[in-house]
Formats: C-alpha cells, structure tokens, sequence
C-alpha cells in the first residue's frame, strides 16, 4: 500500500466506526482460505463485515471515535467484524469460535462500552434486533385482540340469555301440552 492506499483506508475505516454500533476484535491465526471464506459468508449473512486491517491503521482509523478503547486489543494478527445490529455480529463470530479452534475472540466495544470475550458471548445469546421487533409487535397487537373480545362479549352474553329464555319458554309450553 502506498501514502495515499493507506490515507483512503483509514478514512474508510473511520467513516464505518462512525456509522456502525457494534466492533468485534478477533485474532485468526492459521485459517485456510477454505475457512475464511466460510468466515466473510456467515459474517455478510449476518449483516455484518469481517475485515483484516493493519493493526497500526485501524489504531489511526479508532482515533477519536467511540471504540477508541478496543486500541489495545489490536496486537499480532487481528481482524474486525462489524455491523448495526450488535447481536448479529456477537452471534455471527461467537458461532464461528465455537467451530474453529484457530479463531478466537479478543474482545469488542458496543459504543462506548469495551467488553472482553464473555461480553460478546453474553451479547451473542441475546434474541436478534428482529425477534424482539416481533415482540413488539405483538405486545402491541395484543390489547387490541382483547378489546375487540371483550366489545363482541356483552352481545354474545345478550344471545345466550334469550336463547336460555326460548329454551325456557319452549320446555314450559311442552310441559303444558304434555299435561
């Protein structure tokens, strides 16, 4: 990478820690191409990025956002995955750990938070942005069955006691004739 490569990559790299919510740190070392294809894949369908950066870049690139405090972690071979939803980018590389010895978790930061290797894990057994949404949603949609049960009750109830009367009338009028 010459000045200007490198110039462009640190301003790239600023610009998505300034849109994103969620930084993984991870370190891989030894992954085949096999792997870290495999890796990128369940990142991207996750919604998330995965990247390999020059330590002392993505230092220059942290400088002054909210994930300064996941500086440090950048030692030796490390990548970053990245994405809105932090729970999709905690799943996506807790998920991947669990199946590949040579990657491993260093740490992250949720906005402002740092959290080390048992926050992403806590962070990656929450439900999804979309699983709560549809939480919501249903929480919301819930008092509205209800009121409508409870509006189509009374005339449900005035059906019941005229057919009891009915009922009533046809057994008396049946007993008279019977008698």
């Amino acid at each position: 990478m010459d000045r200007t490569e490198k110039h462009a990559f640190v301003d790239l790299l600023a610009a998505v820690f300034a849109e994103t919510s969620m930084v993984v740190v991870t370190q891989n070392k030894g992954l085949t191409v096999a792997e870290s294809t495999n890796l990128r894949r369940r990142m991207r369908e996750a919604g998330a990025t995965f990247k390999v950066a020059k330590n002392r870049l993505a230092v220059l690139a942290l400088h002054g956002t909210r994930f300064d405090s996941i500086a440090p972690l950048l030692k030796g071979p490390t990548a970053l995955a990245w994405a809105r939803d932090p729970v999709a980018v905690a799943k996506a590389a807790v998920e991947f750990a669990k199946t590949n010895d040579k990657f491993v978790i260093l740490g992250g930061a949720l906005g402002t938070q740092a959290l080390d290797v048992a926050g992403i894990k806590a962070l990656s057994e929450l439900p999804s942005l979309d699983v709560l949404r549809a939480g919501l949603v249903g929480m919301i949609q819930t008092p509205a069955t209800r009121i409508a049960g409870i509006l189509q009750a009374p005339g449900g109830q005035i059906a019941r006691v005229l057919a009891a009367y009915a009922n009533k009338d046809d057994a008396a009028e049946d007993a008279a004739e019977a008698a």
